[in-house]
């Protein structure tokens, strides 16, 4: 490992030649400041390229991870003293204001650079000091300025943008802002970063559009933000008239959900359940409905015809009847969406010498369980009817 440290330039800088209490700064020319501008734009890059290239030379762990928090800390030190030194006044004047400002972009870049390079090996759920706090606030503020800014091409997206605007907008003037992590913070960066690059023209008829599947991805368990949703599937599926149709409106909605991928290794608020869990949970339950609700007007309906029409009695028992429609269903030669649906349809309107009633579920269990008696008779049945076919 190179005994070399990388920030030295930088520290030199900040601690030294920019510290007021240190350092006559007014006596900096307009070509010191020059310089020191471009060198800092080189720094940038000539120290990410060295950390990289010293963490990929290590083996161990324990001492890549020392090293990136070595360098986290350091630079979160050096950022603390930039905004400590802004209060000096002899800080404030334009063109000295510039080149700070400048230097708190540099090495919030990166930072950022280790914290999306090197996750894993920083303590991720430490609190941040206040003053990398404050820088990151003001950063955040900028992005979502920028978010508002955006023109979206559908009413739909600009209520989804609004809500996360709102979102972030109370956790900045949240009065717990000391418990923030470093978590939260590249999780809010990333978020916005993302809804920020993206292009917002209505794509397909899916009602998942592009900022849903961002929020979705990125696991956006904003409670307002899934309320939001419900309502617009809810919303659009009362557009039908019939039933049937919202109900396979439903089961699409569905289908393109589970089509959406959401990373449950981050999320908005630790609180709170994973987006995606919650709304799988709320489709099922909605089907659940549905499906109920279907089979009650079913149920009814088929009342109302049997109290009028007079049912077909079979000379089979229940058991027998259910060998001979189990078979037809496997056999193909009657088909339905499931063995449940033959059943259902047919087993109401027909009753035996010596029950009037059948119930369809039973019907179907019992062809399951059946007896060699009931095998044979049924198949006496079909033999039956088919000598009968043959004499026509």
């Amino acid at each position: 490992m190179s005994n070399v440290y990388p920030l030295e330039w930088l520290d030199s800088l900040i601690v030294q030649t920019l510290n007021p209490k240190k350092n006559n700064v007014s006596a900096l020319s307009e070509k010191d400041l020059a310089l020191i501008s471009e060198n800092a734009k080189k720094e940038s890059l000539r120290i990410q390229v060295l950390i990289k290239n010293e963490i990929f030379a290590m083996f161990r762990k324990r001492q890549i991870r020392l090293l990136v928090r070595k360098y986290h800390s350091n630079l979160i030190f050096l950022l603390d003293t930039v905004i400590e030194n802004q209060n000096f006044k002899e800080l404030k004047t334009n063109r000295l204001s510039q080149l700070i400002e400048q230097l708190i972009e540099v090495l919030d870049e990166m930072l950022c650079f280790i914290e999306n390079r090197f996750t894993y090996y920083l303590s991720m759920d430490e609190r941040v000091p206040i003053t990398y706090l404050i820088v990151s606030r003001k950063e955040l503020k900028v992005k979502l300025a920028k978010l508002k800014a955006l023109s979206a091409k559908n009413e739909k997206d600009k209520e989804i943008i609004q809500i996360v605007i709102d979102a972030f907008t109370e956790s900045i003037e949240s009065k717990t802002q000391n418990k923030v992590t470093f978590r939260q913070i590249c999780y809010e960066r990333d978020l916005l970063k993302a809804l920020i690059n993206q292009d917002y023209n209505p794509k397909g008829e899916t009602i998942f559009g592009t900022a849903d599947q961002i929020l979705i991805a990125m696991n956006f368990n904003c409670r307002k933000y899934i309320s939001l949703i419900k309502e617009q599937i809810l919303k659009n599926i009362d557009k039908e008239k019939e039933s049937a149709f919202r109900f396979e409106s439903l089961l699409l909605y569905y289908k393109d959900f589970n089509h959406l991928t959401s990373n449950e290794k981050i999320t908005f608020d630790p609180s709170m359940e994973n987006i995606k869990p919650v709304l799988d949970n709320w489709f099922k339950n909605e089907i659940a409905y549905w499906e109920k609700k279907k089979e009650l007007g079913t149920s009814v309906r088929r009342a109302k015809s049997k109290s009028i029409e007079e049912k077909v009695e079979c000379d089979l028992s229940a058991d027998q009847l259910g060998l001979i429609l189990r078979a037809a269903d496997e056999s193909r030669l009657i088909k339905a969406r499931s063995m449940n649906l033959v059943f259902q349809s047919i087993i109401p309107y027909l009753s035996t010498a010596f029950k009037k009633d059948l119930s369809y579920q039973s019907v179907r269990s019992k062809s399951y369980n059946a007896e060699e008696k009931d095998k044979e008779t049924a198949i006496a049945g079909l033999e039956k009817m088919i000598k009968k076919i043959r004499s026509y």
